[in-house]
């Protein structure tokens, strides 16, 4: 499988993906005390999560290394009110809403996240380290770093990625709508992949991988809807003089002219430098890859840990996902609220008892 990590290159380095500097952002200094809470990642859910905490009035640190999954897109769609925004655009909104509340967003990579001793009342601390050494400390944590594509080992296939390969009809069906659209079938999932691109297009083949069955009823709809059925494995995906996509070289040399290329990813959450927090992983089905396990609000089995965000449900969108930002964020707060009370209780009880 080729991994597709925003925080790098496509595998030919064709794409690069901007920097905080490049998409406009500015960092915030690194606070040396405690504060509420410290979100990792400042994608959708992250910023959501901030932005919900900070007007609660929480001190609120966003770890941003400036690489979320949607960088490639122009823009984002199916999300009311911010329709074809630009990934960038939308995400300096968002850090300058949560620092209009006092919230800090802080360039920078997490390289190590782990429990740290309590207080003396015996409140949560957790410590973070960032590559360039320096060091935070938070009372919750929320994680919101997103997800890593791995797309199939093809040669020239990672090159289109986020422009002219495709993976969700929702995000990209309206711009890639009455076009030589080609599905590359990895998994049985991905015949109904094809049927979903089918009803933006009545141009589409579908290349089945080696070792892929194709049932009688699914081979009928194909046969029924107009699809091509390529079943001759992939030699390479060829570009134009342009770079921009000629079509599917097949063995044996045949070029199958596409101008538009989907296939499903395997999802895996993204958790370099998290590995001490403890956080269970699980699979998801049909083979799609695997999520943090998360319960309500995005709690965690490890107290003081949520999760938001793609992190936690690979398949949300932007909408979705900040929406899940929001919630873990509101939760933060009510659990701190309940900390903070039993605190100020217990300190009540000392003074009565002097």
């Amino acid at each position: 499988m080729i991994t597709i990590d925003p925080q790098t290159t496509t595998a030919d380095d064709s794409a690069v993906v901007p920097t905080v500097a490049e998409a406009g952002a500015t960092t915030d200094a690194l606070p040396a005390t405690v504060v509420d809470a410290a979100v990792i990642g400042g994608g959708a859910a992250g910023l959501s999560g901030a932005l919900m905490l900070a007007r609660s009035r929480r001190s609120v640190v966003v770890i941003d290394s400036a690489a979320p999954r949607n960088a490639p897109a122009e823009g984002i769609h199916a999300l009311l009110g911010n329709e074809g925004t630009a990934p960038a655009t939308y995400l300096a909104r968002g850090r300058a809403e949560v620092r209009q509340y006092g919230g800090l967003i802080v360039a920078g990579e997490v390289t190590s996240a782990r429990a740290a001793d309590p207080s003396a009342e015996g409140d949560l601390r957790f410590t973070l380290t960032l590559a360039d050494g320096r060091t935070l400390t938070a009372r919750r944590l929320l994680v919101a770093t997103g997800i890593r594509d791995e797309l199939p080992e093809i040669p020239g296939l990672a090159a289109h990625w986020g422009t002219n390969l495709v993976h969700c009809p929702f995000c990209h069906g309206w711009e890639v709508r009455d076009r030589a659209i080609g599905v590359i079938a990895t998994r049985a999932m991905s015949f109904h992949q094809v049927l979903m691109f089918r009803a933006l297009s009545e141009d589409v083949t579908v290349f089945v991988a080696e070792g892929l069955e194709i049932d009688p009823g699914t081979r009928e709809r194909f046969t029924a809807l107009g699809v091509t059925v390529v079943e001759t494995g992939i030699e390479e995906i060829v570009a134009d003089a342009e770079g921009s996509l000629a079509g599917v070289r097949l063995v044996g040399g045949e070029l199958v002219p596409r101008s538009v290329l989907t296939t499903a990813t395997v999802m895996l959450p993204r958790l370099d430098g998290l590995e001490d927090l403890g956080l269970q992983v699980e699979d998801l089905p049909a083979e799609m890859g695997r999520k943090i396990a998360t319960g309500s609000a995005g709690a965690t089995e490890v107290p003081g840990v949520w999760v938001a965000g793609n992190a936690a449900d690979p398949s949300a969108q932007v909408g979705a996902a900040a929406a899940g930002g929001a919630l873990a964020g509101g939760h933060i707060h009510g659990m701190l609220v309940m900390a903070d009370a039993d605190a100020a209780v217990a300190a009540h009880r000392a003074r009565v008892a002097a």
